[in-house]
């Protein structure tokens, strides 16, 4: 059994967390406000379907290829100094744009607002761990689920409402006034947290323990998660459209699906927290509810497209935050980044998944038919993620043990 990676004191205040869930929220609201807006800068320009999907890319490309540097970076270094410098990249990237408001740098922009994210997201995920006892990090990773669910329900929204009141280069301004304002104030509130004295890793024992179940379990979870929601934000619309209903009755059933993974994930962190539920059962049941939401989704007509988002939004949100707080539980402490990196790639990879296995059977079937396809291969995840090697514990210990290197 590793090493518990949780916090350095039992009492933590909760002042030191709210800079990582505004961390949170940063990187949830500036990857769909502004990826929802970019056409409206794009429109009209030579290929500009082409350029659109391009810069889209750019930002999840970034953090495909970073999170890993960044998350194995923050365990040399300390995650708090790869948190500041991440939202400093993010805020400065937004920022370039605002001066310039040319295409060229615009590509640029997104470039470094990915590397950025790819830096400060899995030292923040880190940081939930090493501040709070084990005891705590289902609820923690529940609240930090929350407020990142609040800044994708809204991006879009208050990304639109910007850009409508000014331009693109706005939100971006907007984006560089809010990472810096959340840099600034997790330099003042959030402890140093020192690096632990690393034990020797080769290639191959970085490979043993990611191939190991009790990486892979948790990490299938989170990314078939992270597949149905974009799966689901991305095509519901298209199906309700298709039933006849109009962008506002569509638009609030993607925001049902946001809302409903936000409200369950801190009831879900706190439910595991206290005992009264199990982790590999948990994640199980997480999978069956989010593929029962993308079935109800293939039915025809709009009489499944509110069931839909509810069932995905809820089996989400279960599946969230009880992966991370298992991921963290059988992490040694000193490569806790490394893991919180490597986990946040396979949901990138379920990011941009999920809606190819919908398009790409959709292709030869119907929409529903893609829905379906990707409800079957989540259900068929679930016994894998619920099997469990004789003799281990799905659960969490629940030991306020708490790791070194905290200075206050």
């Amino acid at each position: 059994m590793p090493e518990p990676a949780t916090g350095a004191t039992p009492t933590t205040p909760r002042s030191h967390m709210w800079p990582l869930y505004a961390a949170g929220f940063t990187t949830a609201f500036g990857a769909h406000g502004i990826a929802a807006n970019l056409g409206s800068f794009t429109a009209g320009r030579h290929e500009s379907l082409l350029v659109l999907g391009g810069l889209l890319a750019l930002y999840d490309g970034a953090e495909v290829l970073l999170k890993p540097v960044f998350g194995t970076l923050s365990d040399r270094v300390g995650a708090r100094p790869v948190l500041l410098g991440g939202l400093a990249l993010f805020a400065a990237s937004s920022a370039s744009f605002v001066l310039i408001h040319d295409i060229g740098l615009l590509w640029l922009a997104r470039i470094g607002q990915g590397a950025g994210a790819s830096a400060f997201s899995p030292a923040a995920s880190a940081l939930v761990v090493r501040l709070n006892p084990q005891s705590k990090h289902g609820r923690a990773f529940g609240s930090y689920g929350f407020y990142k669910s609040i800044g994708y329900t809204t991006g879009p929204l208050l990304g639109g409402t910007i850009t409508a009141l000014g331009s693109l280069p706005w939100l971006f301004g907007v984006m560089a006034v809010l990472a810096t304002a959340v840099a600034v104030w997790a330099l003042m509130a959030v402890p140093a947290v020192a690096p632990l004295p690393r034990s020797r890793q080769t290639v191959l024992d970085l490979a043993r323990r990611l191939a190991d179940g009790a990486f892979l379990r948790p990490t299938t979870a989170l990314a078939f998660a992270t597949a149905a929601l974009s799966a689901g934000v991305g095509f519901l619309p298209v199906l309700g459209h298709a039933a006849g209903l109009g962008t506002v009755a569509t638009g609030a059933a993607v925001s049902v699906l946001a809302l409903c993974a936000a409200v369950v994930q801190p009831k879900a962190g706190r439910a595991l927290d206290e005992g009264r539920i199990a982790t590999a059962p948990s994640l199980a049941v997480g999978l069956l509810i989010t593929s029962a939401g993308l079935t109800l989704a293939a039915l025809p007509g709009a009489v499944g497209l509110l069931p839909a988002a509810v069932a995905i939004g809820a089996g989400t949100g279960l599946i969230t935050p009880i992966g991370f707080a298992a991921l963290a539980a059988s992490t040694p402490a000193d490569r806790l980044g490394q893991t919180m990196g490597a986990a946040e790639l396979g949901r990138e990879l379920g990011d941009a998944g999920g809606p190819l296995v919908v398009a790409g059977t959709a292709v030869v079937t119907t929409l529903s038919g893609g829905f379906v396809a990707l409800a079957a291969l989540t259900a068929l995840a679930a016994p894998a993620v619920a099997r469990r090697r004789a003799g281990t514990t799905a659960e969490a210990p629940t030991s306020d043990q708490t790791s070194p290197g905290l200075r206050q």
